[in-house]
């Protein structure tokens, strides 16, 4: 295979990628109200049509698409997948506000094509058709794995964000309700504060429960999208508070004092794990060098004494 046909193929891999990780990854919300916002600041006057074409490309074509074709799948697509797409597409943030039946076509479509490119690739090659087949075959699970491999990968980081800043936001709730705040409005405090995972949640808890929503069920509901069980504990405390009757400020300090000493161990035990961890590049990529630069020199010198003398023999 030629140089210019494998950069060819590497340049369109590269954009396959980057396009399917820029639909998992772009902001939660919608495009559309975001140009909206952003005219409105800027205080000019115009149409929806004008708004509409100064969206990105892939707001205004590929996603509509992915859409379409998203409620023709979900016809034929299990209940029970459909459900854990959706608890998965809830554990990582719920990007962009995909829907379930959008995330199995958007993986469906990938597959395909990869599939159809890893085809085309092998077809010009001279490989026997086993190892064409084999190939494709690869092909086509790996396209059908990476959006789901990208989405446990922004889950898992969501949490540990969440994990991360739960102390900070427990003592920033803590002196709110000090202060005379209630709950709620300490709460709403921290979604002001930061911008992050957890604050978020904080603020969609408030949003449900100005919509009708009890305070229980919405806390409830965070612990459940979030799955972090300090989260779990800290709201279970929080439920058990309210039902008892117990001051809301005490349960906070006592929650921050714990999670405090949950964060610090943790540190501990990464901190332990470390050299278990720095063995493995140490004993393959550090420790061959330095043999080479220390013993390097001196094997120039036997080989060339051993030229010397095999010369004077």
């Amino acid at each position: 295979m030629s140089l210019p046909m494998i950069l060819v193929i590497s340049v369109v891999a590269v954009l396959i990628i980057a396009f399917s990780i820029l639909l998992l990854r772009r902001a939660e919300e919608d495009p559309l109200t975001t140009r909206i916002d952003e005219f409105a600041a800027r205080e000019e006057i115009v149409s929806i049509e004008e708004i509409e074409l100064s969206m990105p490309i892939t707001d205004r074509i590929f996603v509509p698409l992915l859409r379409r074709v998203s409620e023709f799948l979900i016809r034929y697509t299990p209940q029970q997948t459909l459900e854990h797409t959706t608890r998965m597409l809830e554990l990582a943030g719920n990007p962009r506000n995909m829907r379930a039946a959008e995330f199995i076509a958007l993986r469906i479509g990938f597959t395909v094509f990869m599939g159809g490119f890893v085809f085309f690739i092998m077809y010009q090659s001279d490989a026997p058709f086993s190892r064409r087949l084999l190939f494709t075959l690869g092909g086509i699970a790996l396209a059908w794995f990476i959006p789901m491999m990208l989405l446990r990968s922004k889950s898992d980081r969501r949490k540990e964000a969440v994990i991360k800043k739960l102390p900070d936001a427990l003592d920033l709730m803590t002196i709110c309700v000090d202060a005379g705040l209630v709950f709620n409005a300490a709460m709403q405090k921290v979604d002001e504060k930061w911008d992050d995972p957890l604050a978020n949640e904080f603020g969609r808890v408030i949003y449900e429960m100005q919509l009708g929503k009890s305070r229980r069920q919405a806390l409830r509901d965070m612990a459940d999208r979030i799955d972090v069980p300090d989260v779990s504990s800290f709201i279970a405390a929080v439920i058990q508070a309210d039902q008892l009757g117990v001051g809301i400020g005490k349960v906070l300090r006592i929650q921050s004092e714990q999670m405090r000493v949950r964060r610090r161990q943790r540190a501990e035990e990464k901190a332990q794990q470390a050299p278990v961890k720095m063995m493995f590049p140490m004993v393959f990529l550090i420790f061959p060098s330095i043999f080479i630069v220390l013993l390097g020199p001196a094997l120039f010198q036997i080989l060339r004494s051993s030229a010397v003398q095999g010369v004077r023999g």
